[in-house]
């Protein structure tokens, strides 16, 4: 494994207790870091802050007040990941309840936007800050049967790109990942036919590997990433086409 050195930088991971999020703590920590997990899930991260040597706190990361309160507990905060998201399940369009749409729209547009509305002062009164939002291939080029998660993913990728803009200049560096997926607890929320789905798309003919993204993720949060943002970083395994 290649060093970065993380070395005095706080950083935050939502969705940290389990899949991407826990590889991407654990790569931090190891690189030097102080890793703060936010999550719903607060035995998961309580257990992933314990093996990492962190904190956690259990968060609802589309709540703007918990999230505030969060974040002046957090204090400095040099480095954000905002990894946590949900597929929704599998269905076409119409077929979709109006409260799925909004849940996932929630927790994978709307949090990154309250958790970076948060953060994003302090990182410019200290002029350096490293923000790496998890999109997904599928905001690339659109699932079949996962219109919303989808969509959701896309948003995120505009998000990035006014946000990088908005900050460039400042030290505040904000990309973004679009992996393909990998197995993860994230499974769980889809159908069979998804998954096969999603291979068969993947010319590398495996899934990701969660540590493959940590390792990414991890560079786009060093100080050695000092000239790209706004950026959308691929990693899936030869499917993206632009």
């Amino acid at each position: 494994m290649n060093q970065i050195d993380l070395s005095g930088r706080r950083a935050i991971v939502t969705g940290g207790a389990q899949g991407i999020g826990l590889a991407v703590a654990r790569r931090f920590a190891g690189s030097g870091a102080e890793v703060i997990i936010w999550d719903s899930n607060e035995e998961g991260a309580l257990a992933a802050a314990e093996e990492i040597g962190g904190r956690a706190r259990k968060v609802e990361l589309t709540d703007d007040a918990d999230v505030a309160a969060a974040a002046d507990e957090a204090g400095v905060v040099d480095i954000l990941v905002n990894n946590a998201g949900i597929t929704g399940g599998n269905a076409r369009l119409w077929e979709i309840e109006p409260d799925t749409w909004r849940q996932v729209m929630e927790v994978n547009l709307n949090a990154p936007y309250v958790i970076c509305r948060a953060l994003v002062p302090g990182m410019i009164a200290r002029g350096y800050g490293r923000i790496v939002n998890v999109a997904s291939i599928a905001g690339k080029e659109g699932n079949p049967n996962a219109s919303h998660y989808s969509a959701s993913k896309a948003a995120l990728i505009a998000l990035t790109k006014s946000l990088g803009k908005e900050l460039a200049g400042t030290g505040v560096m904000v990309n973004c990942i679009t992996p393909a997926a990998a197995r993860t607890p994230i499974f769980d929320q889809m159908k069979q036919e998804h998954i096969d789905y999603m291979l068969s798309k993947i010319p590398m003919n495996r899934f990701l590997e969660p540590e493959e993204v940590a390792g990414l993720v991890a560079w786009l949060a060093s100080e050695e990433c000092a000239f790209s943002t706004g950026a959308v970083f691929d990693i899936s395994g030869g499917r993206a086409t632009y």
